[in-house]
């Protein structure tokens, strides 16, 4: 049985994130969403890691081999806990690639066992970011498309003005 962990902070997840995440389930047997809960890289999210988890069990209800988890461990270090072989992360644009490969040679430094496998982005979604979301959001901007209804709804409640 193969299983990925597909790890972020999904604050709040993007349906960029469900793209990758779905087409993760059909490349692998068992797929964790893993919900970072003490990132060091960005600020402090807007939704508590149990909300995040409950926008991805909501959104990933018909992916029958799609889980939800909150980590504060390195990710190579809850890849081995759940017995993932692969972490499995999009890819939008040039940037995200310099970070994940800097990401992707430190994690192989660590546990050189678990492989890294990247995913490119939809063009439909190679713009898309939670942070660009949450910034439309604050400013009433339309958000329909890019996130679930009930992530719009939520959204609207924290950020609208």
């Amino acid at each position: 049985m193969t299983k990925a962990v597909c790890p972020g902070s999904y604050d709040p997840i993007t349906n960029g994130h469900l793209d990758v995440i779905s087409r993760a389930s059909d490349l692998f047997d068992e797929v964790i969403v893993a919900v970072v809960n003490a990132s060091v890289r960005k600020t402090k999210p807007l939704f508590a890691a149990d909300e995040r988890i409950s926008f991805i069990e909501d959104a990933t209800a018909h992916l029958g081999n799609v889980s939800a988890a909150p980590f504060d461990i390195l990710i190579v270090e809850f890849a081995r806990r759940v017995g993932a072989k692969a972490i499995v992360k999009g890819l939008r644009a040039i940037s995200d690639f310099e970070y994940e490969l800097e990401m992707s040679n430190l994690n192989r430094r660590q546990a050189d066992d678990i492989e890294s496998v990247y995913l490119m982005s939809g063009p439909q979604y190679s713009f898309l970011s939670s942070s660009g979301v949450k910034e439309l959001a604050t400013f009433g901007g339309d958000i329909d498309g890019l996130v679930s209804d009930r992530v719009a709804r939520r959204l609207k409640e924290e950020l609208g003005r």
